[in-house]
């Protein structure tokens, strides 16, 4: 297996510290600190080794970046079993270091159970075999930047590849509609096919690229912006793999106060909705 996906699942095998309360280790991919979806990852494992009983999975999620999560230390989560009905489980997971939050989740959990079916349909938009995977190291500017940047933009350090729709311009955007899609999927065969694991797996994912549709009308590059994830919210609709292909469809329809506000829907490759993602974050230009 690709050894970029053995370490991000090494990342999610949380240690059991005490019952309720476990702890994970960060990685350095680049970012001014933690990146959002390692710790949206880590906290959703958190709260799958709480629920008990009944095959239960979860279906949505609400959490709050509070902090900056530092790098080089570890991260404890900490579970409230808040609620365990008939068929629905509530989960509130803590993330702590030094002593203080940086991270707030709210997961609920449901029994597969049958009911009404209708989704959403997805874009007409190229086949994944049709486009290239993104590469950031193919620009040549982009050595111009701080040598951190560069590495959190470097294709060959992340356990995903992208196949974007639209022209990616991370130097001097110009100023386009607040929306773009992309293929995206596991850079190998994940080795499990429970739930669990997956969805933990969209949910660390779903963080990437998100809050770029909300820059893209203002022709601005991301160097030049304080950008931070605010809140992130999650549905999962279906079941899905995140070792196959699955289509990212992002729009942004407000942005204010310094915060830009996107939402995002997840294809699989048959055109299936499986995931509906929202997410607020800053966006204010450096001085």
């Amino acid at each position: 297996m690709d050894v970029r996906l053995t370490d991000l699942l090494k990342v999610l095998e949380l240690e059991t510290l005490e019952v309720n309360l476990f702890r994970g280790e960060s990685r350095d991919i680049g970012s001014p600190q933690v990146f959002g979806g390692q710790v949206l990852g880590q906290a959703l494992v958190a709260a799958y080794k709480t629920i008990d009983g009944a095959q239960r999975d979860c279906h949505s999620l609400h959490a709050y970046f509070l902090r900056r999560g530092d790098v080089d230390a570890p991260i404890v989560y900490e579970v409230d079993r808040s609620r365990d009905g008939h068929s629905f489980s509530t989960r509130n997971v803590t993330a702590i270091q030094h002593g203080e939050q940086i991270f707030r989740l709210a997961a609920s959990f449901h029994i597969a159970e049958p009911g009404f079916e209708h989704a959403a349909t997805m874009p007409a938009v190229p086949a994944p075999e049709t486009l290239r995977t993104y590469s950031a190291e193919d620009d040549p500017r982009l050595k111009m930047l701080p040598e951190r940047i560069q590495r959190f933009f470097a294709s060959s350090n992340r356990p995903f590849e992208f196949r974007p729709i639209q022209d990616v311009n991370l130097i001097d955007p110009p100023p386009s509609e607040p929306s773009k899609q992309f293929w995206f999927r596991a850079v190998d065969r994940v080795p499990s096919a429970d739930a669990w694991l997956h969805r933990s797996l969209l949910a660390y994912v779903s963080d990437y690229n998100f809050l770029g549709a909300a820059i893209q009308p203002h022709g601005i590059s991301l160097m030049q912006l304080q950008v931070a994830s605010i809140d992130h919210a999650m549905w999962f609709h279906r079941e899905c793999r995140v070792d196959d292909w699955l289509l990212y469809v992002i729009d942004s329809p407000s942005a204010a106060g310094a915060r830009g506000f996107c939402r995002g829907s997840i294809y699989s490759k048959d055109g299936v909705l499986v995931a509906s993602t929202a997410q607020e974050g800053l966006l204010r230009v450096r001085a």
